[in-house]
């Protein structure tokens, strides 16, 4: 992602969502993005747009944990180089809440990728600790590199990356252990000494777990979901999002940002890379869904989250090197878990 006064134009509203939707339901070429697997788009008595996620089928979600982790692992491990990501400095100004918090407040970043994401949180809050989860390991050590190559005072020491695949397994107890967990969803303020203690090496490539302590953190300010939960099968976000949830302090914030409906990304795929409904599946294995704003609020409501905002970002990018515009859809939303 382009930074500074670039970031700033690129992530402005550019076109509205409903035209764009219009346009893309309007072109016969599409249709299949809105019709059960398996069904012919040609089929006349197929009249599926519009039709909810439950009557879908979801046979695409089938895929193991474990083959997805090796999916992102591959992916990882091929764009190791750095030049494939960007910091995404464009958070700090879409969640200035970042910015505003509390001193020595404590994110949760879930879904770390490669750090685009950790580096400009720790970048612009020099009080702020991040623990930062993915399901691969390859991940979690392109995110050390980054942050290590950034050589900022306090940086490392506010970094805590761990292994987690938190649609499956949910969360670790040192964050929030079941006796306060128990405390948080009663929405009772916990006020629990901070963990200090650097990731224990061992376990898969040294990102497993930290020491076992006679406390934990008592949960987290923040959960950031960038870009993260389009990837978790379908069925499991439901779960997914109740992970985070539990782990929230009383008042805390979701910060959540992902592919829209009708994302240009969308639209390239190919009929036999659908899976499910708006979910669809990359060459690499990767699995992508996408969005819309109903989805989201259904999905992070029913978790019992308060909606703050939810929006549609539509973005219009130019590549220089093709000459070719491309409409980008996003979903920002801000959840917060009651007092």
């Amino acid at each position: 992602m382009p930074g500074g006064e670039a970031a700033e134009e690129y992530h402005s509203k550019d076109f509205e969502w409903d035209q764009l939707r219009q346009e893309i339901e309007a072109n016969p070429s599409l249709r299949y993005h809105f019709l059960p697997l398996h069904v012919n788009a040609d089929d006349d008595d197929a009249n599926s747009i519009g039709r909810s996620s439950s009557s879908q089928s979801l046979s695409g979600s089938s895929s193991s944990p474990s083959h997805d982790s090796e999916a992102w692992n591959n992916f990882h491990a091929r764009h190791s180089s750095g030049k494939f990501f960007k910091e995404r400095r464009y958070l700090l100004k879409e969640f200035p809440e970042l910015l505003s918090c509390n001193d020595y407040s404590k994110v949760l970043e879930v879904g770390c990728g490669n750090g685009s994401t950790v580096l400009p949180i720790l970048r612009g809050k020099e009080s702020i600790t991040v623990y930062s989860c993915d399901c691969c390991h390859e991940a979690l050590e392109r995110a050390q590199e980054m942050i290590d190559a950034a050589d900022l005072v306090n940086v490392k020491q506010r970094f805590h990356p761990f292994l987690c695949d938190f649609s499956i397994s949910g969360f670790p107890r040192w964050l929030a252990c079941e006796h306060c967990r128990e405390f948080i969803l009663q929405k009772k303020h916990i006020l629990l000494p901070d963990v200090k203690d650097k990731i224990v090496v061992e376990g898969l490539n040294g990102f497993s777990s930290m020491k076992e302590r006679s406390c934990c953190l008592g949960g987290v300010d923040f959960v950031t979901l960038i870009f993260t939960l389009s990837a978790v099968p379908l069925h499991r976000m439901p779960a997914a999002i109740a992970a985070c949830f539990s782990v929230l302090k009383p008042g805390g914030l979701l910060l959540f940002r992902d592919y829209g409906l009708y994302d240009m990304t969308m639209l390239r795929f190919e009929p036999d890379k659908k899976v499910g409904f708006r979910e669809y599946i990359r060459s690499d294995g990767t699995r992508s869904y996408f969005f819309s704003l109903d989805t989201v609020r259904d999905l992070f409501v029913h978790a019992g989250f308060s909606e703050l905002e939810l929006e549609y970002c539509c973005v219009k990018s130019v590549n220089r090197r093709k000459g070719k515009s491309m409409q980008r859809v996003w979903v920002h939303g801000k959840f917060q878990k009651s007092m």
